[in-house]
């Protein structure tokens, strides 16, 4: 650092939940996303874009959502133990 030149000073980072906590939230926004999505693209699929387009897509989303989250909190833990006996590490 050259002188006569101040850094500004980062604020501290204060988390809004606690870390501990990561591994659910990521299963949780992980089915969020997916199942927001792909029930879209399969309500299309199925029925084309009629003018209850929306409604049918989030009754879908909320039933595959319904499905997802629990779903990948069963399945994350198998699927971790995978990858790290395929690559002999986990670094996600």
């Amino acid at each position: 650092s050259r002188p006569g030149i101040r850094r500004p000073v980062e604020p501290e980072i204060v988390p809004l939940i606690d870390p501990r906590h990561a591994p659910r939230l990521l299963a949780f926004f992980t089915s969020l996303f997916m199942s927001f999505l792909m029930s879209g693209v399969v309500t299309a699929i199925n029925v084309g874009l009629p003018a209850n387009f929306i409604a049918l897509w989030l009754r879908a989303f909320v039933m595959a959502f319904a499905i997802a989250f629990p779903t990948i909190l069963l399945v994350l833990p198998v699927a971790k133990r995978l990858v790290e006996k395929l690559t002999g590490r986990l670094n996600l």
